[in-house]
């Protein structure tokens, strides 16, 4: 499967002074696969150590430097390894910590080896260890799920993703591509961007199958839960999880997710999910201006899920002799689709060297009725991201959002097709606000960054 990471990665390669790498995201997500396509599209000896399977072997690092390292790995596999040549991938590195601290010394002593550390819940093997990430030793890299960009890649659809590229504000897009984006669309709001379950249902395995991975995956999560959450019940965070799902696009009230628990229970187990990777906060931003983290409450929280597959194993969508259309499901269902589909894509349009994605919406204060879904950055500008389920619908608090922030674009995301107007209305307390609205399809999103950009240069 072609990844967008690739390039970073190759980029990374190729660097004269490359620091030692670590790759960071969800168990599943693709982490493994990218390290060894890396090395055989560059033809380099793949020297693969799993510590979770095989923890002994961490001991080879042990009061040793760089170079007897290698030789040592040489005599452990048989033969010897060219510095020049080969790439060492330290792969579930969560499970010694310890050594997440001696990658400095690869980069200091033998910057010739190329070297990668991948690992799933690292905060939680940190937190419970007292170890620590070398900041501004290694160089960093976050993986998410797959794209719908990247899923119409690996189902072959280049023609459609062709249609969709060359698409700019103000022109038309093929109504035939429109539909076929959107039926493509809606089967990936079922299966979702987990590489596996993608590839399962590419060769064709049957939607029940594909749920049953979905649910394997979220059970995966469960027992890592049980083996570095040690501070809180995994059943509690198991709980919390589930109930989370049932509010994807509400303000996250710890009352409302943990019946009978402790509040601060509540929200321990948000703030362990958040750093698990299953979970995404979003918090709230008075959207004054840029960044929006600089004006973030803490206090005021969202929360997307990694994939919407998970979202689907938590709710127990349908799925046996074929996928519902999303259509098909209960409206509030619908709408916390929408709001997770959004999420998982638009968080990805920024990728950085080794943040985890954000992104922020914001709330009317003072206990007023008024939010926008979600808060995005393009061009040193705000943009706000309005969120319909369906073809229609109201956008009274996007309308009194732009007049009292003054901005000048805003995106809106629904199921017709893709346009640009120009919005002149009244405000419900009667004050005009004129803007220019963006309508992308949820097919679309992932080409939100870039067709702002245009529109804004445009404006």
């Amino acid at each position: 499967m072609q990844r967008a990471i690739h390039g970073a990665l190759d980029a990374w390669l190729e660097r004269p002074r490359r620091r030692a790498m670590v790759i960071r995201g969800a168990r599943q997500v693709g982490k493994t696969w990218l390290v060894r396509d890396l090395a055989a599209r560059h033809r380099l000896d793949l020297i693969e150590l799993n510590f979770e399977r095989e923890p002994g072997r961490a001991a080879l690092f042990d009061d040793r430097g760089p170079a007897e390292v290698l030789r040592e790995l040489g005599l452990l596999f048989g033969r010897s390894f060219d510095a020049g040549t080969s790439l060492l991938f330290l792969d579930e590195i969560q499970a010694v910590p310890r050594l997440l601290s001696k990658l400095r010394w690869f980069t200091e002593e033998l910057p010739q080896l190329a070297v990668v550390a991948a690992g799933s819940l690292l905060e939680f093997a940190l937190s419970n260890t007292g170890h620590s990430v070398p900041v501004g030793r290694v160089t960093y890299r976050y993986v998410e799920p797959m794209t719908f960009e990247e899923v119409l890649q690996a189902r072959g659809e280049e023609q459609l993703l062709e249609e969709l590229r060359s698409w700019s504000p103000g022109a038309e897009l093929s109504p035939a591509a429109h539909e076929r984006a959107s039926r493509l669309y809606e089967r990936f709001a079922m299966v979702g961007g987990m590489p596996a379950v993608v590839q399962a249902d590419l060769d064709g395995e049957p939607p029940e199958t594909v749920r049953r991975m979905q649910s394997d995956l979220a059970a995966t999560y469960r027992e890592d839960f049980a083996r570095y959450a040690t501070r809180l019940d995994p059943e509690l965070l198991d709980r919390v999880l589930v109930s989370v799902s049932f509010r994807i696009g509400e303000k996250l009230v710890y009352s409302r997710l943990g019946e009978g628990l402790q509040h601060r229970h509540v929200k321990e187990a948000v703030e362990l999910l958040a750093k698990a990777r299953l979970l995404t906060l979003v918090p709230h931003s008075v959207a004054d201006g840029i960044p929006l983290a600089g004006a973030a409450d803490p206090r005021k929280r969202k929360a997307v899920f990694l994939d919407v597959g998970l979202v689907h194993a938590t709710l127990r969508t349908p799925a046996a002799q074929a996928f519902p259309s999303p259509r098909d499901l209960a409206p509030g269902i619908r709408g916390r689709l929408a709001e997770q589909l959004a999420g998982q894509c638009l968080r990805q349009l920024h990728p950085s060297a080794g943040d985890e994605p954000t992104l922020h919406y914001w709330q009317r204060g003072g206990g007023r009725l008024g939010e926008v879904d979600y808060l995005i950055e393009v061009d040193q500008r705000v943009v706000p991201v309005e969120l319909k389920a369906g073809a229609t619908g109201s956008m009274k608090s996007l309308h009194q959002f732009m007049q009292e922030k003054g901005f000048e674009v805003a995106l809106r995301s629904d199921t017709n097709p893709p346009s640009v107007q120009d919005v002149a209305v009244e405000t419900t307390q009667g004050r005009p606000v004129r803007f220019r609205l963006l309508s992308l399809p949820g097919y679309l999103l992932w080409r939100a960054a870039d067709t702002l950009r245009e529109l804004i240069r445009k404006n």
